[in-house]
């Protein structure tokens, strides 16, 4: 009986040391993410945006050249640079699980997750002139709405409404005396 006490002993200690280091490893995945950021820029540099690795918009700078443009593109352009720096977020996992866990199924979860939280955008498509001018409002459309700067046209002079004496006389702009 002796033995199979100390062969006990033994399987948990190396349990709890084989937890320990898995603590330890996984702590260091912890760390190395935690300070890890993602920056994005737009194609024209006018743009860019730091996400930290949990998504968090942590800077967002904008260029003079910013200024000239519509507010409704500079802002879906932060919105499109945020999802594309957050889409990169599970690859930064990967890479700090497989420095320092290893490939084991809790750390491909981990970045399942990840991807699930954070996909990437969709492919970028040339914008058209149509869908341009569909998603801004026509104050802010370059070209003057159809009709725009042609003098309004006089409405046609009206007759005046004869009363008959059977409409009901409300005392506005008749006489009171009946």
């Amino acid at each position: 009986m002796p033995d199979s006490i100390d062969a006990s002993e033994r399987m948990v200690d190396d349990w709890t040391k084989q937890l320990q280091q898995t603590s330890a490893r996984y702590q260091a995945m912890a760390e190395k993410m935690q300070g890890q950021t993602v920056t994005e820029r737009s194609k024209d540099g006018a743009v860019e945006v730091t996400v930290d690795a949990k998504g968090l918009l942590k800077n967002l700078v904008l260029a003079d050249s910013a200024g000239s443009k519509r507010m409704a593109e500079v802002s879906a352009e932060v919105m499109r640079l945020v999802q594309r720096a957050q889409s990169r977020i599970p690859e930064l996992l990967q890479q700090a699980a497989a420095e320092t866990v290893g490939g084991d199924q809790t750390a491909e979860a981990l970045v399942s997750d990840a991807q699930r939280t954070f996909p990437a955008p969709p492919a970028e498509e040339p914008e058209s002139e149509v869908d341009r001018r569909r998603r801004f409002l026509p104050e802010d459309a370059e070209e003057p709405p159809p009709g725009a700067g042609k003098p309004p046209q006089a409405a046609p002079p009206s007759q005046p409404r004869r009363r008959s004496s059977s409409d009901d006389d409300d005392h506005f702009g008749g006489s009171i005396m009946s």
